[in-house]
């Protein structure tokens, strides 16, 4: 099975995406179903992750029921306020909906970069351990020692770091950056997609510029903790969708038959439990 471990799906009139403006002309529209599913059949795709966009609970509500008919949506990672009072019900509430199998606050957006450390956030977090929910890391590369810190202090919550940590990605891979995987790789609870990579880089970047940061998380990470996405539809800002499929095949040449399975596919269906929550 060939899994994109992430992608969204938007109509900016439901009005919650307070980053989606007028001026990212490539992305300032309706993205749906029926936009990605020819997409996902030239490139072999036989399942996905649907991640929020928004941070509302208004956003998950609307992709559960998007995933609900759609066969091949196999997952849904949703938002919920870990903040709130009452954050623990609400986490045990979503982990009975069917097809949500994850949770991700948009740290990125958050001026303080240790908000995921703060007490009134734990309880929260403790649930989705509980729950067998995976929490998704959308950080910049500042706040990957906060992510580090996090699988650190729970040791039992699955965690897939989004598109690298996004590196800044101008020349070879930093120290701070190759450190930082390296910290988060010795944690076993924690994995890390393959996504959003081409974004980050030049615009008309090649394989050439990503392999060093993709042979780290090789040799960091190793296959079975690394997820493909696409990250489709911003990666519209940087190429295609089938460019990006190709350019991974190229990076992921050299590998075995087996550790290119668990990239495209294999580690997703694990850490997602893809196929115990169809509903």
């Amino acid at each position: 099975m060939r899994i994109d471990a992430h992608h969204h799906l938007w109509r900016p009139a439901r009005g919650d995406y307070g980053w989606l403006t007028p001026e990212l002309r490539a992305l300032y529209r309706d993205f749906d179903v029926e936009d990605l599913e020819p997409l996902l059949r030239t490139a072999n795709i036989d399942a996905t992750i649907l991640v929020q966009a928004a941070p509302t609970d208004a956003e998950t509500d609307y992709l559960l029921a998007i995933a609900q008919q759609t066969s091949w949506i196999a997952g849904v990672v949703g938002w919920v306020d870990l903040a709130a009072p009452d954050a623990v019900t609400r986490v045990a509430r979503l982990a009975e909906r069917p097809r949500l199998v994850g949770l991700r606050p948009m740290l990125q957006d958050l001026p303080d970069p240790n908000w995921i450390l703060a007490s009134d956030v734990r309880d929260g977090l403790s649930a989705m351990a509980t729950h067998g929910l995976v929490f998704d890391a959308l950080v910049r590369q500042a706040q990957l020692p906060a992510i580090v810190q996090l699988a650190e202090d729970f040791p039992t919550l699955s965690i897939v770091l989004d598109h690298a940590g996004k590196p800044l990605i101008d020349g070879p891979p930093s120290q701070a950056w190759r450190g930082a995987m390296r910290a988060l790789a010795d944690l076993p609870n924690m994995s890390v997609k393959l996504s959003g990579l081409l974004t980050e880089a030049p615009v008309g970047s090649g394989a050439d510029l990503l392999k060093p940061y993709v042979g780290w998380l090789f040799e960091t990470f190793g296959p079975d903790r690394i997820l493909w996405g696409s990250d489709w539809p911003v990666l519209n800002m940087a190429g295609t969708y089938q460019a990006w499929v190709a350019m991974t095949e190229a990076l992921i040449d050299g590998l075995s038959a087996q550790a290119r399975e668990a990239i495209w596919g294999g580690t997703a269906a694990r850490i997602y439990g893809i196929g115990g929550k169809d509903g």
